[in-house]
C-alpha cells in the first residue's frame, strides 16, 4: 500500500547523555545514510550536559545541511536558570537553522514574525492552542505523544487549514515528565548540583520496576520516560489518514538508520505491516513496544488492529 500523501520522516534530538564521540558519529551517519527529511539537534533534557558536545554542534549542523537535511535546533524543555534563559535567547536568534520551541518561555525571545516549530513538550491539546501558536509564527507542531487518534485528526485538520506541518511521535521511549529533581542523582545518593553525570551510564535510560518487579518507567536524569518504546510502524496508514505530515523517530542506541529505512519502506508501500514490524523488532532486540495512547488506551499497551 502506498499512502495517498507523502509522509516525511524526522529524527528527534538525542535525549540521552551520550559521549561526545558517539553523539558526533551518530549525526555523521544520519547525514550520510538516513532517509529522513528533518533532523533535530540540541539539548532538550538537561543543560548541564550541553558543554560536553557543544563544540561538535556546528560541525554536525554543517554536515547535515550539506547532505540536504533540514536541521532544526531544539530548545530545552524546562528553562529555570538565568544561564538557561540566556542560552535559549541565543539559540532562537541563531541564523541558518529553524528553531523548535520546547518551553513556552522561548517565545519571549522570538523577534516579530520569526518562524519556529513547536516541540512535543508544549501541550498542544486543541485547535485553539494551535491557532494561538500559528498567530505567533509557528510553522510546524509535533503533537504530544499521549494524544489519541481522534484528537490527532482534529488538530491535524486545523493544521492543514493554517498551512502548518503536523508531526507525531512514532518511535522511541515516550517523554512523560520533566522535573527540577534529577532522578539519576537520587539513585546515586547525590544532589542535582553534584550529580556526577550518572545518567551517562544509561545510553537508553535507566529502567524502573514496581515493587513486585514489573517494568514500568525509565529515568533519564530529570526526565521520566516510558519503559516501552512507542512503535507506530503498524499504524502508519491510519496516522496518515488523519493528515499528519511527519513521523518523528526518537534516537536510541539501536541502528536508527535501519529504523528510518524500515519506516520509509513501509510508508512507500515497499513492505507490509507484518514485515515492517518484524524488521523493527529484529533491529531493536529485546525491547517492548507500545501504541496504546493512539487508541485512547493505557500508553503501555500494544494494540494491533486491522486497517
Amino acid at each position: 500500500m502506498i499512502l495517498p500523501q507523502r509522509v516525511s520522516l524526522s529524527i528527534g534530538p538525542v535525549l540521552f547523555n551520550w559521549p561526545a564521540q558517539r553523539w558526533s558519529d551518530f549525526y555523521a551517519r544520519l547525514a550520510d545514510e538516513a532517509p529522513v527529511d528533518s533532523i533535530y539537534v540540541g539539548e532538550v533534557v538537561c543543560s548541564k550536559r550541553l558543554p560536553y558536545y557543544l563544540d561538535a554542534i556546528a560541525g554536525a549542523v554543517d554536515r547535515l545541511q550539506r547532505a540536504g537535511k533540514t536541521v532544526v535546533l531544539s530548545t530545552l524543555a524546562l528553562v529555570t536558570l538565568p544561564r538557561e534563559r540566556r542560552d535559549c535567547a541565543d539559540m532562537v536568534r541563531t541564523d541558518g537553522c529553524e528553531i523548535e520551541v520546547n518551553d513556552i518561555s522561548a517565545l519571549a525571545y522570538l523577534t516579530g514574525g520569526q518562524n519556529f516549530r513547536v516541540g512535543p513538550y508544549i501541550n498542544v491539546y486543541n485547535e485553539s492552542t494551535l491557532r494561538y501558536l500559528a498567530d505567533f509564527g509557528a510553522t510546524s507542531v509535533c503533537l504530544p505523544p499521549e494524544l489519541p487518534l481522534a484528537s490527532v485528526a482534529a488538530i491535524a485538520a486545523e493544521a492543514r487549514n493554517l498551512h502548518l506541518d503536523c508531526e507525531i511521535w512514532a518511535f522511541g521511549r515516550i517523554p512523560l515528565a520533566i522535573s527540577g529533581r534529577c532522578y539519576h542523582a537520587r539513585v546515586d545518593g547525590l544532589t542535582k548540583d553534584s550529580c556526577q553525570f550518572g545518567c551517562s551510564r544509561d545510553h537508553d535510560g535507566l529502567g524502573v520496576q514496581t515493587l513486585d518487579g514489573k517494568d514500568i518507567l525509565a529515568l533519564n536524569g530529570v526526565q521520566t520516560m516510558s519503559h516501552s518504546y512507542c512503535n507506530l510502524i503498524d499504524d502508519v496508514d491510519r496516522v496518515a489518514d488523519t493528515g499528519i505530515t511527519t513521523l518523528r523517530l526518537s534516537p536510541h542506541t539501536c541502528d536508527m538508520v535501519a529504523i528510518a529505512q524500515t519506516f520509509r519502506d513501509r510508508l512507500d508501500g515497499k513492505i507490509g505491516a507484518e514485515e515492517a514490524t518484524a524488521c523493527v523488532s529484529e533491529i531493536c532486540g529485546d525491547v517492548p513496544f507500545s501504541n496504546g495512547y493512539l487508541f485512547g488506551r493505557s500508553g503501555v499497551e500494544m494494540i494491533r488492529k486491522s486497517p
